[in-house]
């Protein structure tokens, strides 16, 4: 074993009753936000815009949604290369659409990054804080673009009272202190900073994209741009704690950005935050392969006696 090779601790009966606790914790308060919503809103509506909903639009969501999967997987990868660890673009794809599905399915358990860190640092002899790190500004760099793009749509929000200087001043001043803190404290993570983040605005924008088409599927025909921006503002909601992929979390919010701020259709803001959990649910499943085909997740890696050579 190699000094950057971390070793499994076994799990004490303290450990699997915080992991237990914390299922409990996240069953509780996504089923006391979604109970709370369902109460506040007409069930049968929402239940006519499923029946309403044009099956092809609906695919080509569920389409839209894997290929920003792909890209996200991909801007991943750019900060893997950061830490020099050069691991090939399917072997990442497979690793993250199981990250995805751990993250989603399994909450009381092992996090989907939580698994990526423990494999790369057992198979690649990588410090485990180096993998998080790169991790970490993975998600930074999602959280900056859909601040960008909702500076974009905060343009077509009049109805907001903002003028377009104040948020987009902010989020240049935001930017510019991330990217100093950034550059001045984890510089090795800025390698490809511009690369990576370039793919989370393609990440974000076909994400937006996969809301679009849902509403398409339902034909609708008012305005979309406060809808966007709900979405956009119900995505920081996914990294709830206490909640399974941010379900409950996401349709609290999407529900009242609109219903408070817009006035708008209530009924088909949680219908559009629940077509997406279920559209992110549908890709993650992908990920169950590689649960019982560890074998097909790790096609192509040399073996850990050739890496151990190479590390001495």
């Amino acid at each position: 074993m190699t000094e950057k090779e971390i070793p499994a601790k076994p799990k004490t009966w303290k450990d699997h009753l915080w992991t237990a606790t914390k299922l409990i914790l996240k069953l509780g308060f996504t089923s006391l936000l979604l109970y709370y919503i369902f109460n506040k809103i007409d069930i049968q509506k929402v239940k006519l815009l499923l029946a309403q909903a044009n099956p092809y639009w609906i695919g080509a969501a569920i389409i839209c949604f894997f290929i920003s999967t792909v890209v996200s997987a991909s801007r991943l990868l750019s900060f893997f290369r950061s830490i020099d660890l050069h691991i090939s673009w399917r072997f990442n794809l497979r690793l993250y659409l199981l990250g995805m599905f751990y993250n989603l399915f399994l909450p009381g358990g092992i996090g989907g990054d939580g698994y990526k860190i423990y494999l790369l640092n057992k198979r690649f002899h990588l410090p485990a804080k180096k993998v998080f790190w790169a991790i970490l500004f993975d998600r930074l760099s999602g959280f900056w673009a859909i601040g960008f793009i909702t500076v974009i749509l905060i343009f077509f929000l009049p109805q907001m009272g903002i003028h377009i200087g104040i948020p987009l001043a902010v989020f240049l001043v935001g930017t510019a202190i991330y990217y100093f803190v950034a550059k001045r404290f984890f510089k090795e993570y800025t390698r490809y900073f511009f690369e990576a983040h370039l793919k989370a605005i393609g990440v974000q924008s076909l994400q937006v994209l996969t809301i679009l088409l849902v509403m398409l599927a339902l034909r609708h025909q008012e305005k979309f741009a406060p809808y966007l921006f709900a979405f956009l503002m119900s995505s920081m909601a996914a990294v709830v704690p206490f909640t399974f992929g941010g379900l409950g979390a996401r349709e609290f919010i999407y529900k009242y950005v609109i219903t408070d701020l817009f006035h708008m259709n209530d009924e088909l803001a949680v219908f559009l935050s629940l077509s997406f959990y279920v559209i992110s649910a549908i890709v993650s499943l992908v990920g169950i392969y590689y649960v019982f085909r560890e074998d097909k997740l790790q096609e192509g890696l040399p073996a850990n006696e050739k890496l151990e050579e190479e590390d001495v």
